[in-house]
């Protein structure tokens, strides 16, 4: 393809409303992406989308191989078509038609792990859980690394062929690294949740699979409101901000398990460690300033059940639905947390409530630092 020149582009429309520094621009762009091995219908495909400067970044990201359709990924690597789609579709991926031909050599190596994954024997409900989880997870990391890249690499001078260059180089250097880093997280992670079950229960039970564990849920007040008086952008960096706070609260052994809108959900085996990190980060919210919304915190105790990332039980519903009888800038507590920890803060009785969705009267404590006067 190197033999495109200026003429070739402008004939097929591809310099069209461009003069001076663009049209330079653009010609450079194309000029390098035919000598690259991109066909003039690629590169007319791409300019009448709107998404030229993509194509770069494109190719460092998926490369510049065969393409293949869903049917023949399927039939390649030995599975379903259905069970494919429906396992990219899951992850939170766009999940082509059978006959379009648009999947790369990544899909194929992906699909053959799928197929892995199904040898093994593990249960097909059990697998696309977990696909779900590493979707949502794997969108918010690629969210902060776009979002890290185009803040670093983006400057108002750049032409059409200098962001093209930019993206494509800063992709090719972060994602050999990123990679990695998620696979070595990935399993330190597990290998200190696998200890904490091995350590803290009888596998050989009967309730295999149920922790006791605290659970905190904090929450902004008047989040809803304050979405009235301020644009979207900015709410957005005030929820980008309580998610900055939660995580520097939670330290091992607590865990950040997500943010729901306006709240943080932290989890740990151990209520005195989950109670400093309410606190820190109720306190966190106040230092923010008057613009920054309080938070309340709410927690409890008890048997929990972790699936797909998350936990389920009656201490996270019970944690809820305290946080929201909370008052602005405190943390309540269920009794099964404040007998568990007597002695090591200062606690006052806040009444019996009866809670939405929870059965019987909750007798409720709020749990301040034993220094706080």
């Amino acid at each position: 393809m190197g033999d495109l020149g200026e003429k070739d582009f402008d004939e097929e429309g591809l310099l069209e409303g461009l003069d001076g520094e663009q049209r330079k621009a653009r010609v450079a762009l194309l000029s390098d992406l035919a000598d690259d091995g991109v066909s003039l219908d690629e590169l007319s495909d791409a300019v009448a989308a709107g998404r030229l400067a993509l194509l770069p970044v494109e190719r460092a990201l998926i490369g510049d191989g065969p393409l293949f359709t869903a049917n023949e990924v399927a039939a390649k690597v030995g599975i379903e078509v259905e069970t494919l789609l429906h396992n990219t579709a899951t992850l939170g991926l766009t999940a082509p038609e059978p006959d379009d031909r648009v999947l790369t050599e990544a899909d194929v190596d992906a699909a053959g792990r799928l197929k892995a994954l199904r040898d093994a024997g593990l249960p097909e409900d059990g697998m696309l859980q977990v696909a779900r989880t590493i979707g949502m997870a794997t969108a918010r990391i690629a969210e902060a690394n776009r979002e890290l890249i185009l803040r670093t690499i983006g400057h108002e001078e750049d032409s059409e062929h200098d962001l093209a260059l930019r993206l494509a180089a800063a992709a090719r250097g972060l994602v050999p690294l990123v990679g990695p880093t998620l696979t070595y997280a990935m399993q330190m992670h597990l290998l200190e949740q696998v200890r904490r079950d091995v350590i803290g229960h009888d596998l050989g039970s009967s309730d295999v699979g149920a922790s006791e564990m605290t659970v905190c849920f904090a929450d902004m007040v008047d989040f809803t409101k304050l979405g009235e008086r301020i644009e979207m952008a900015e709410l957005g960096q005030v929820a980008g901000r309580l998610e900055e706070l939660a995580l520097d609260a939670a330290e091992s052994p607590v865990r950040l398990v997500k943010l729901i809108g306006d709240a943080a959900m932290l989890v740990s085996p151990e209520p005195i460690p989950l109670i400093d990190a309410a606190l820190t980060l109720v306190q966190a919210a106040d230092e923010e300033g008057e613009e920054f919304p309080q938070l309340r915190a709410g927690l409890a105790r008890g048997p929990t059940l972790a699936q797909g990332g998350d936990l389920y039980g009656r201490p996270v519903n019970l944690a809820s639905r305290i946080t929201a009888v909370a008052r602005p800038g405190s943390v309540l507590a269920a009794e099964s947390v404040r007998s568990a920890v007597t002695d090591s803060y200062r606690s006052s009785f806040a009444g019996e409530r009866r809670l939405k969705g929870i059965d019987g009267q909750i007798k409720l404590y709020r749990l301040r630092p034993l220094e706080e006067a």
